[in-house]
């Protein structure tokens, strides 16, 4: 599974490399669409792009975690 959180996007494939191409396509369409009915602006704000002269500058991380925390088998679907 590829994830952008800075979207909220994810897609999937049978291999990382294929993973990330579907995302990428993902959000290709995703950006269009939002151009289409004029909400491209709002959702790259709301994801921490800026807009500078005629750049736009992406969200800055101070860090990235992973983090796994276990979850007890009531709660798990099996």
């Amino acid at each position: 599974m590829a994830y952008t959180r800075e979207l909220d996007l994810s897609s999937c494939g049978g291999s990382q490399k294929k993973a990330v191409s579907n995302l990428k396509e993902a959000v290709r369409l995703y950006l269009e669409e939002a151009e289409k009915i004029g909400t491209l602006s709002q959702i790259l704000e709301e994801a921490g792009y800026l807009k500078r002269k005629s750049k736009l500058l992406g969200p800055q991380f101070i860090t990235i975690q992973r983090v796994s925390l276990p979850l007890p088998l009531e709660h798990a679907k099996v």
